[in-house]
């Protein structure tokens, strides 16, 4: 799984908040008023990104409708899972790779990630 420029990354922000499909120009416009640099964004150039999440398995593109909508394919979280097993998958020394992790969780973040591996324990 590939990681995100900061254009796709902004776009698959928008369409992993949108709870319905957006357009291009429905992207471009709340690129615009995020505070981004997508005041001078073409829309084409938009078209250009969604393709290429398209391309990347990260987004859906509904083709019944002109103009077409996009969404996200997955959820946020299934695409962090996505790239934190691609780097665990790289390593050759997973364990080290997950100790290093587990040593910058703060506090709070170490109680839920214990509390998960109870409940997996016991499942």
């Amino acid at each position: 799984m590939a990681s995100l420029g900061d254009l796709e990354r902004s776009v698959m922000d928008l369409l992993w908040d949108s709870a319905e499909p957006l357009t291009a120009n429905d992207l471009r416009d709340d690129l615009a008023t995020l505070g981004t640099d997508a005041k001078e964004l073409a829309v084409t150039t938009v078209l250009t990104v969604l393709a290429r999440l398209e391309k990347k398995g990260l987004v859906e593109r509904e083709r019944t409708t002109r103009p077409h909508r996009y969404a996200a394919s997955s959820s946020r979280e299934d695409h962090t899972v996505g790239l934190l097993n691609d780097a665990l998958g790289t390593a050759q020394d997973r364990e080290a790779v997950l100790a290093r992790f587990i040593g910058g969780i703060s506090p709070d973040e170490a109680a839920s990630l214990r509390a998960i591996l109870d409940s997996v324990k016991s499942a």
